[in-house]
């Protein structure tokens, strides 16, 4: 799942929370207006009753809720909402029974189900339109290459990508006569033109049509998208060639395929993480809050400047963000457009600094760039914006980590590769890792990777 399908769902499922727990409350101290807040045993109950509807609509999105009904009000969202409603009512009813709860009647747990679900069926096409007028985000730019496909189909293939988030801006013919632009698109001309199209367009996603384009053509197109961090997906001419190694969903009449499978590319898995996220680096931040004061001090005794060093970094679909750490040299390179890496022995590098990034603790402030959603705990780790440019350019498939969002630690670091990278095994290695965690994510492997990175030997390039 790419940046902007995220953003808007995690909008529209912040709202249905929302709503949720304010029927909830206001059921509640309608139902039983001799609730008092002095009342601690039947607050308690109240907090354990709403917990309990909490979990189950958090069961129901991550494993009921299809990511596609969110983009579109039509006949597949109605059978969503249905199918929520019942599992809704089997899931509280199942809890209710397994903690034996008794001490609320029926009413209490059914009728703010069936009220959340048709309050939240009503508001969700004004909620659609309303994200769209405030926010650039909520489409994926999408461009297609190769028309050689039935016109009345094509058009309905582009009406059939807004239920799943993506506004199809154009396309690019394998010719060189230009036939008739059956789509009426902003971005049209030849495939020879496609590294043009990426550097002067925002395109989030790339749909190639394999029919009639040569085996060597597909894969220089891949190659360039790579290149440019930008997600491809395959219409092959016959479905059925591919249907072993990849998984396909259905847009309009055609088949598409991901050329790059990866576990966080579906929706469960995305809030699985997003929550482990937020929980861990808020946890983190409370905890350490006293580490983070005593550090903050000692830099001020120790040198001259601020106690953050913030230069900008390249994240998830090359967005560029600030990033947080803290100060650990007199003399700081510059945020934007430094270029100068750090060495052993560095004199720039202060006292205190020295300890703090041999014990890695300069990158405790990351973690408010993961409350900012800038940052994941674990993925590959961001890289300064020319550094960027140098792997880009030496490095196959390097921008393929733009896919998910830098970590604070990541795979390559917990088995050794970091510090600098300056040979080409160094490079393909830190690489190498990155993209094997891309394609290999687990829950169980961030536990892993938390663990490896407190307990394990990797801090021996740290300097």
């Amino acid at each position: 799942m790419n940046s902007k399908n995220r953003y808007i769902l995690i909008k529209l499922l912040s709202f249905e929370f929302v709503l949720l727990n304010l029927i909830l409350v206001m059921f509640l101290f309608l139902r039983l207006p001799e609730f008092s807040f002095s009342d601690v045993s039947f607050l308690k109950k109240m907090t354990l009753l709403i917990f309990i509807y909490n979990i189950s609509w958090l069961f129901i999105i991550l494993y009921i809720r299809d990511k596609e009904f969110y983009f579109d009000s039509d006949y597949n969202y109605i059978k969503s909402i249905l199918t929520s409603v019942f599992f809704f009512v089997g899931f509280v009813v199942t809890l209710v029974i397994l903690l034996k709860i008794r001490y609320f009647n029926r009413s209490t747990f059914i009728i703010p189900i069936f009220i959340f679900s048709y309050l939240n069926f009503v508001s969700h096409k004004y909620l659609l339109k309303y994200l769209k007028k405030k926010s650039s985000k909520l489409y994926s730019n999408t461009l297609l290459i190769g028309t050689a496909l039935e016109s009345s189909k094509l058009i309905g293939f582009t009406k059939g990508m807004a239920r799943y988030g993506y506004l199809l801006l154009g396309y690019l013919e394998d010719s060189k006569k230009q036939s008739k632009n059956v789509l009426n698109m902003s971005i049209y001309g030849n495939i020879n033109d496609f590294s043009d199209v990426l550097t002067n367009h925002s395109i989030d996603e790339v749909l190639i049509a394999l029919s009639e384009l040569e085996e060597s053509k597909i894969r220089e197109l891949i190659k360039i998208a790579d290149s440019f961090g930008v997600r491809v997906k395959l219409i092959p001419d016959n479905p059925q060639l591919m249907a072993k190694k990849f998984r396909a969903s259905t847009i309009g009449d055609f088949a598409v395929y991901k050329l790059r499978q990866s576990p966080l590319d579906n929706f469960n898995t995305t809030m699985v993480k997003s929550l482990f996220d937020f929980c861990f680096a808020l946890l983190t931040i409370l905890l350490l809050s006293p580490i983070y004061l005593i550090i903050s001090i000692l830099i001020l005794i120790d040198s001259k400047g601020p106690v953050f060093y913030r230069p900008y970094r390249k994240g998830e679909s090359g967005k560029t963000f600030k990033c947080y750490k803290f100060r650990t040299m007199s003399v700081c390179d510059n945020p934007l457009n430094g270029t100068k890496s750090t060495i052993i022995n560095d004199p720039r590098i202060t006292r205190i600094g020295k300890f703090l990034r041999k014990s890695d603790l300069d990158e405790l402030p990351q973690f408010f760039n993961v409350l900012r959603g800038e940052m994941s705990v674990i993925g590959p780790r961001p890289h300064r914006i020319n550094l960027q440019d140098d792997f880009r350019k030496s490095v196959n498939d390097y921008m393929v980590r733009s896919y998910v969002k830098p970590g604070i630690t990541g795979w390559a670091q917990v088995n050794g590769w970091r510090g600098p990278t300056v040979t080409p095994e160094e490079k393909n290695q830190r690489i190498k890792h990155d993209l094997w965690y891309i394609e290999n994510w687990s829950f169980w492997l961030d536990i892993k990777i938390v663990f490896l990175t407190l307990f394990g030997r990797h801090r021996k390039n740290a300097f």
